[in-house]
């Protein structure tokens, strides 16, 4: 085992049981909780290093960089997360090239990626980034805005929706992240009891490196965690 592989391995291991104390706290199986290692920036090696330690969920923030990492990688066994902002000229090459899509935030993106899904024979899974604190620095659809994402959803040929993704407000506190991750989940209880499909939201994409476990607490199913393991880089896990 390389040096490397030691070091990324050693601080997976070390998320994985921060990941499991938080679910227990909450009364939660830890296995229901999926960890992506967020890769950006990083590269091929420490994906590869990962990969030895047993990850099988990557997270890149950029269309380009994810696709020539992907092709580097050319593991099918890994499952690959486009957790940055899409924008719709790129919607074709990340249905093309990404088995989770974390950045829905319209109808027309949305169509946009089961279009290209549907032509080259994917099925990937999609969540609605969803923007709670109106931050002008920040993407996502508004609250009032999901339900009708969530509808056209339902029309969809190839995508499949399967929950909402969250990034709070920047706070030093993780606890003060708290409220904002109750309130993702309270507002896809909120869209189940008016009738969409639990399956369809089954996921609650929330939580990075700095707050990932006050985000298995309030219920995340998916944390992205990139300096925890990678080691440290620029804000914006």
């Amino acid at each position: 085992m390389s040096g490397l592989d030691e070091i990324i391995a050693t601080r997976l291991s070390g998320v994985r049981a921060r990941i499991a104390a938080a679910a227990d706290r909450s009364a939660r199986d830890p296995a229901t909780v999926r960890l992506v290692a967020v890769s950006k920036t990083y590269g091929a090696d420490h994906v590869a290093a990962a990969i030895a330690a047993g990850q099988r969920d990557f997270g890149e923030n950029k269309v380009q960089e994810g696709l020539q990492k992907i092709g580097r990688v050319a593991d099918s066994t890994i499952r690959w997360h486009l957790i940055g902002h899409l924008q719709t000229n790129k919607a074709k090459k990340a249905a093309e090239g990404f088995d989770w899509i974390h950045a829905v935030d319209s109808v027309e993106l949305l169509q946009k990626i089961d279009a290209a899904a549907a032509g080259a024979g994917r099925t990937p899974q999609l969540l609605i980034q969803v923007d709670l604190a109106g931050e002008a620095t920040k993407h996502g659809a508004g609250a009032a805005d999901v339900p009708a994402i969530v509808a056209a959803a339902g029309r969809c040929a190839a995508a499949e929706l399967v929950g909402l993704m969250l990034l709070p407000p920047a706070v030093d506190d993780p606890e003060a992240a708290r409220p904002w991750f109750g309130r993702l989940r309270a507002l896809r209880d909120e869209l189940v009891a008016a009738g969409a499909p639990a399956r369809s939201l089954r996921e609650l994409s929330m939580g990075m490196s700095h707050d990932f476990e006050v985000a298995v607490e309030e219920g995340a199913t998916i944390v992205r965690v990139g300096s925890a393991i990678f080691g440290a880089r620029g804000s914006g896990d």
